[in-house]
C-alpha cells in the first residue's frame, strides 16, 4: 500500500534526533500551523521511498492533514522539490529508472528560482 508507509525504527530514531526534523520545511512561507509531520515526498516503484532525504518535516497546515485535512496548503510538487534538493547526485541516480530525478530537480529548481 502506497499510503502511510512505516519508517524503519533506526531511521525514525535518526530523524527524531536531527534538528532539521523539528521545524516545517516550508517555514519560510509563514502560516505554519499544527504539529510537525513527516511526509514521504518521493514515490519510487509505487511505494513511498524510505530514505532520509526523501522524508521531509511539514506542519499540519502545509501537509493538509490533521486539523487541516483537505483545508490546508498542500503543494506536493514543492515537497518533491525540497526532497530532491536534499539528495546527492548518487542517491538520485539510484532511483532514476522510469523517471530522471536529476532532470526533474533541475526543472523544479528553475521553476522555484534556485
Amino acid at each position: 500500500n502506497l499510503y502511510m508507509r512505516k519508517i524503519p525504527p533506526a531511521l525514525k530514531e535518526e530523524m527524531a534526533n536531527d534538528i532539521y526534523y523539528k521545524t516545517c520545511a516550508r517555514k519560510d512561507e509563514g502560516n505554519c500551523l499544527g504539529r510537525i509531520t513527516w511526509e514521504h515526498a518521493i514515490i519510487y516503484a509505487g511505494k513511498q521511498l524510505n530514505e532520509k532525504w526523501a522524508i521531509i518535516p511539514i506542519c499540519e497546515f502545509h501537509h493538509g492533514v490533521g486539523t487541516f485535512q483537505d483545508h490546508g496548503n498542500l503543494k506536493k510538487e514543492k515537497h518533491i522539490w525540497i526532497a530532491l534538493n536534499r539528495a546527492t547526485e548518487e542517491e538520485l541516480l539510484k532511483i532514476s529508472k522510469a523517471l530522471d530525478y536529476i532532470k526533474l530537480r533541475n526543472f523544479l529548481n528553475a521553476k522555484y528560482n534556485i
